[in-house]
């Protein structure tokens, strides 16, 4: 994927690190030192998004490297719209030290390189040549995270809200009604770009196809 122009493929430096399913990427030692060289960090689904391997993740967003995550959270080869995301990018976004750059990318047509169901309801066992990929870039979106902590607690004022069990995140001081409210705004900015992203890849795919044909 980032083998197209203008990304840092070459330059291990500047490459990416990423968050990367534990029960996949890390299920043996082999994968394991493999996607650890890959600069992969292991997360644990189901862990909740204050799980241990978050830390990791704050921390290279402390030292200004680039964090990728997949915030569908989840292999996703349906041509459908982008369903809701989970909160662990949100909540990354929220506790950096600094207030990260997001910059959202869609892409089309991995579901054809290495499909879930190929043969045998099985993956192939070597990525498929010869298939068209649409990566589309999206201008980068800034958070004013102060102003959406002040409205996060401003909007959580609900005597409705019991049983929280989430732990008061410092040093803001936002209980969990507010949190939740935070990364539920954060996620659905994020979903909304990359949904009209989505959109736009496809008009564009199908009015290249239209030209071809001519």
């Amino acid at each position: 994927m980032w083998g197209f122009k203008g990304f840092p493929a070459t330059d291990p430096s500047l490459g990416r690190w990423v968050l990367a399913a534990e029960d996949i990427c890390f299920k043996n030692p082999v994968f394991s030192y493999l996607f650890r060289l890959g600069k992969c960090i292991p997360v644990t689904r189901g862990g909740g998004i204050y799980q241990e391997h978050m830390n990791e993740a704050l921390d290279r967003l402390r030292d200004g490297a680039w964090l990728h995550t997949f915030p569908e959270g989840k292999v996703c080869q349906e041509v459908t719209a982008i369903r809701r995301l989970k909160w662990g990018t949100a909540s990354l976004i929220v506790r950096a030290p600094v207030t990260p750059i997001v910059l959202p990318i869609v892409h089309h047509g991995f579901e054809k390189v290495m499909p879930e169901k190929y043969m045998f309801d099985r993956r192939p066992l070597v990525p498929l040549w010869g298939k068209d990929i649409d990566i589309v870039v999206g201008e980068p979106i800034e958070f004013d995270v102060p102003k959406l902590k002040e409205m996060a607690i401003s909007e959580s004022r609900n005597p409705s809200h019991s049983g929280a069990t989430w732990r008061t995140l410092k040093p803001c001081g936002l209980d969990e009604a507010a949190q939740r409210h935070l990364y539920s705004t954060i996620s659905e900015q994020i979903r909304i770009v990359m949904e009209r992203l989505r959109n736009l890849g496809k008009a564009e795919a199908l009015s290249l196809g239209q030209r071809t044909e001519l």
